[in-house]
C-alpha cells in the first residue's frame, strides 16, 4: 500500500459523542442562567475542554470567574458527560467505521487515534474498539489543541512511521488543519462545503474505500 499509517480522530469520525457534550455543556449552561445552543455546540468540534468552557463563558457573558472556578465548572461537565458515555454500547459505533479500520489492518495499514479527548479509552472501550488500533494518542497524552499538530506526530511517531506515510481522518477544520501542519494527507468527514482544505471528502467512513486511499 502507498501509505503505511491511518489515523483516526475519535468524536465524528469513529463515533458521534458530540450529543453528549452538547447535554453537559447546556446543563452547566442552564445551571448559570444562559442557553447553550446547537450551532454553539459545533464551533466547539476539535476544542479542549479549557478552551470550549472560555468561548461558552463568552457566548453566556459571564465574567470575572477564577481559574480555579473554571476548572470545577469543566470538572463538572466532564462528570455529567463521563457519567454519559459510560453507558454507551458498540451500536452507537458510526457507519462503516469498524469495517473499514478492520480492511486498513486487514491491509496491513497500521492504525491510530489521534483525539483531543481525555475520556478516548472509556469510549473505546465502551464500543468494544481499543483492539483495533496499534496507538491511542489523546488528551492525556497531548497539550497542544489542534490545528498544532502535536497529536498526529505524536501518533506517528508511536507507530514507527513518517508524517508523509500517514493518512488523517477527521470532522473539524482545526483537525484538517492540524493533518496538514503535520504534512499528512486528509481525508475530510463531513461536508466539503464546511471541511474546504481536506484532500477528499466523505460523508462518512463507509463511503470511504483502500481503493480511494491508494489513489490520494
Amino acid at each position: 500500500m502507498k501509505y503505511k499509517a491511518c489515523i483516526f480522530d475519535l468524536d465524528g469520525v469513529i463515533v458521534d459523542t458530540a450529543v453528549y457534550h452538547y447535554k453537559a455543556w447546556k446543563r452547566l449552561a442552564n445551571e448559570m442562567g444562559f442557553d447553550f445552543t446547537e450551532h454553539q455546540n459545533e464551533q466547539l468540534k476539535g476544542v479542549s475542554r479549557m478552551a470550549s468552557l472560555e468561548l461558552i463563558l463568552g457566548w453566556g457573558q459571564v465574567t470575572g470567574a477564577t481559574e480555579a472556578e473554571k476548572e470545577e465548572m469543566a470538572t463538572r461537565k466532564n462528570l455529567w458527560y463521563t457519567d454519559m458515555i459510560n453507558q454507551m454500547t458498540p451500536d452507537e459505533i458510526l457507519s462503516g467505521a469498524r469495517e473499514f479500520v478492520q480492511a486498513c489492518r486487514d491491509a496491513g495499514i497500521k492504525t491510530a487515534i489521534g483525539s483531543a479527548s481525555k475520556n478516548t479509552p472509556i469510549i473505546l472501550a465502551k464500543l468494544q474498539l481499543t483492539q483495533l488500533f496499534d496507538a491511542i494518542v489523546d488528551g492525556n497524552s497531548v497539550s497542544k489543541a489542534k490545528p498544532n499538530p502535536e497529536v498526529f506526530l505524536k501518533g506517528a511517531e508511536a507507530l514507527g512511521v513518517s508524517p508523509a506515510d500517514c493518512v488523517v481522518f477527521e470532522d473539524a477544520v482545526a483537525g484538517i488543519e492540524a493533518a496538514l501542519n503535520a504534512g499528512m494527507k486528509a481525508v475530510g468527514i463531513g461536508t466539503p462545503k464546511m471541511l474546504t482544505e481536506a484532500d477528499v471528502v466523505v460523508s462518512g467512513l463507509d463511503k470511504f474505500t483502500l481503493e480511494m486511499l491508494e489513489e490520494l
